[in-house]
């Protein structure tokens, strides 16, 4: 039996929300300790990053490792469907801020942010699986199995940062409904062998099948000639499909002759994954001495790449807070905490929902763009989706009358 441990924190998860939230508040000055139930590195998917990032890493202090780790350039977006075709250059945005950022292999990007915490002296313990969690007046307290066996950990504060596993949302039956359809995801990592000036490795490509706009697919290059490759689409779409889930991938790229035709030369070296039904969402991002950061809270889609975004975006919310809290300020976690953060991810959902439309093709392929409104809409493609200076940040619901204009 392992000894039991007091903490005024403890992050539930090691990912890029567990990190950057255990690093900000380090430099607070708290004690923090950072359970992990697996090893790392270990393999994740949403390899490409937005822009925003690098602010919130740079502000938690972890930017600088990123940035000499050699990962690959990116500084936009491409889009394609059928013979149409457009780019988004993050430079070319509303927002202030980075306007370029990576793409990561995100075992090699996530062990480099923990690792950057614990060389500051925060405890990271890996193999560490939590087991209960009991809110309490004081704090929560944690149970824990580790390779040594059980033991408590007592806290201030918990902040879950475990992502699509989803921890205190199913130990605290948090979960509720995302409201988007059921969709899945079959992945996996190739040698794109793709013929230099064909491609543009500085931005993800997005295709669109060429039938069903519903169907689309990602690609994002790695610095090393190999890429993220995916096709997302209803399960009904995707199932039907024979073999294992590289073939079924393999035969759902050979659909889009776009697609095929980049990457003509690829060696599929990689079983496929499936994801199925990831989207997500919670009653409450927080409660009595927790609070949920990123994925652990609400997952959306992978089609515009928030996924890590969020998950900055939330630590650095939360560990002012949690900070205020443990030095004896009152903190309202619902105006302070939820509903800003909820106000980001909602004009992400704006966006998602009009991708799944159609209408929001119809906007990125339109001929007749206003410079000025292309801007905006570059501004949340890049992260910066709580600009309130944004119209379509303040009025989502904004997009729907643009699509009535571009449609057609």
């Amino acid at each position: 039996m392992a000894a039991d441990v007091t903490t005024d924190v403890v992050v539930l998860g090691a990912g890029p929300s567990g990190a950057a939230a255990a690093a900000l508040l380090h430099q607070r000055g708290h004690k923090v300790l950072v359970l992990e139930r697996q090893a790392f590195p270990r393999f994740s998917i949403g390899e490409s990053l937005l822009p925003q990032v690098m602010g919130l890493l740079e502000e938690a202090g972890l930017l600088r490792g990123v940035v000499e780790a050699g990962f690959q350039y990116k500084n936009g977006a491409a889009f394609q469907r059928g013979p149409r075709r457009t780019e988004f250059d993050f430079r070319d945005k509303s927002s202030p801020g980075w306007g370029s950022t990576y793409q990561v292999q995100r075992g090699a990007f996530d062990k480099l942010l923990i690792d950057q915490v614990a060389a500051r002296g925060v405890e990271v313990r890996y193999r560490h699986e939590v087991a209960s969690f009991t809110p309490g007046a004081d704090g929560p307290t944690v149970g824990v199995k580790g390779p040594d066996g059980g033991y408590a950990v007592k806290a201030r504060f918990a902040l879950d940062a475990t992502g699509f596993g989803r921890l205190l949302p199913r130990l605290l039956d948090l979960e509720s409904p995302s409201g988007l359809p059921v969709r899945m995801a079959y992945f996996t990592h190739i040698q794109d062998n793709i013929a230099p000036g064909t491609f543009d490795r500085n931005k993800i490509l997005v295709s669109v099948h060429p039938t069903d706009v519903d169907i689309w697919y990602w690609l994002i290059p790695f610095s090393n000639g190999r890429c993220s490759l995916g096709v997302v689409g209803e399960p009904r779409l995707l199932q039907h499909l024979a073999g294992t889930e590289q073939e079924r991938l393999k035969a759902m790229v050979a659909e889009t002759p776009t697609l095929a035709g980049i990457l003509k030369d690829a060696v599929w070296d990689t079983p496929g994954n499936t994801l199925n039904g990831y989207s997500a969402n919670v009653k409450s991002l927080w409660g009595q001495g927790y609070a949920l950061l990123g994925n652990a809270g609400e997952f959306l889609d992978p089609v515009f790449s928030s996924g890590v975004t969020i998950a900055l975006k939330s630590s650095s919310m939360a560990a002012p807070l949690v900070d205020a809290q443990l030095r004896g300020q009152k903190v309202d976690w619902a105006a302070q905490y939820e509903r800003p953060l909820r106000r980001g991810v909602d004009a992400f959902r704006a966006f998602v929902e009009s991708w799944y439309r159609g209408g929001f093709q119809d906007i990125i392929f339109f001929q007749g763009q206003q410079p000025e409104i292309r801007r905006m809409i570059c501004s949340i493609l890049a992260g910066y989706a709580w600009d309130l200076d944004n119209p379509y940040v303040a009025e989502p619901l904004r997009l729907k009358a643009l699509e009535a204009i571009c449609a057609g």
